[in-house]
């Protein structure tokens, strides 16, 4: 089989990118985007990832990030449908898992509606490898069974709404994309439904990237553990019992790392 035929002409795969670090690809995301003829990337979309873009594939940039002026979804939705329509083999960039704040659901109901075969390829999202970077788990047997994924990205000037009580439960590991403008609200909002102040919390920026941080604390003190972070980092925040972390020697993770 050659690249090319994983993908036919006049149809999409929406791929998902992981969070940044091109060795988190799975191996036929990898392949997907070396068989592409026109891919369409987001902002969060790291730049190893788009290193491996064959020279003389067309790279369309369609990156939306909080706060910026970027590329409204319905066009994003009307180019994924003029390149398929136009026969090209199209690959859609995610940062992340398509299907985790995504938006993958109306860019495949746009294809569909116009009759255009497209396929998902997941990614690992970014909870998953801040907690590997972390040294951490998002559940623990026994003590947390559940974890809640939520985003906090909302347009100037709207209300954070969430169900805080559903939230503040005990027993769950809570991951909140694009929480950092919202972090004192989100602590207030917590504390308040009842989550122990107490509670630890792993704010991850830049998650598998060369400058990727981790900053621990306590729920309490989550405002002003982002209060360093800039507006550019991708910043996920992570809360519970889980997330505090395997004390582990340095240089036992540095062995249990080496073998890939």
């Amino acid at each position: 089989m050659q690249p090319n035929d994983l993908i036919a002409p006049g149809e999409v795969w929406l791929v998902g990118a992981g969070p940044g670090d091109p060795d988190l690809l799975t191996r036929k995301a990898e392949k997907l985007i070396a068989a592409a003829e026109i891919v369409f990337y987001d902002a969060l979309v790291g730049p190893g990832v788009l290193d491996l873009i064959p020279a003389g594939v067309e790279r369309v940039s369609v990156g939306k990030r909080s706060g910026r002026h970027s590329k409204a979804q319905e066009s994003i939705n009307d180019l994924l449908l003029a390149a398929a329509k136009a026969g090209k083999r199209v690959v859609r960039l995610k940062g992340g898992d398509p299907s985790v704040f995504g938006r993958s659901a109306e860019e495949m109901a746009h294809l569909a509606a116009d009759g255009i075969r497209f396929h998902i390829c997941p990614g690992i999202t970014t909870a998953s490898a801040a907690a590997a970077s972390g040294s951490a788990s998002l559940t623990l047997r026994g003590v947390v069974r559940g974890l809640t994924l939520v985003t906090a990205h909302l347009k100037v000037g709207e209300p954070l709404k969430l169900d805080w009580t559903m939230l503040a439960g005990a027993g769950s590991t809570l991951g909140i994309y694009m929480g950092r403008a919202a972090a004192g609200e989100i602590s207030r909002n917590l504390i308040a439904a009842g989550r122990d102040p107490e509670t630890p919390v792993m704010v991850a920026v830049n998650v598998s990237l060369p400058h990727e941080r981790l900053i621990r604390g306590k729920l309490s003190a989550l405002a002003f553990l982002v209060a360093t972070i800039s507006d550019d980092d991708p910043t996920l925040l992570l809360i519970g019992e889980a997330v505090a972390g395997t004390q582990v020697p340095a240089d036992m993770v540095a062995r249990v790392a080496l073998p890939v």
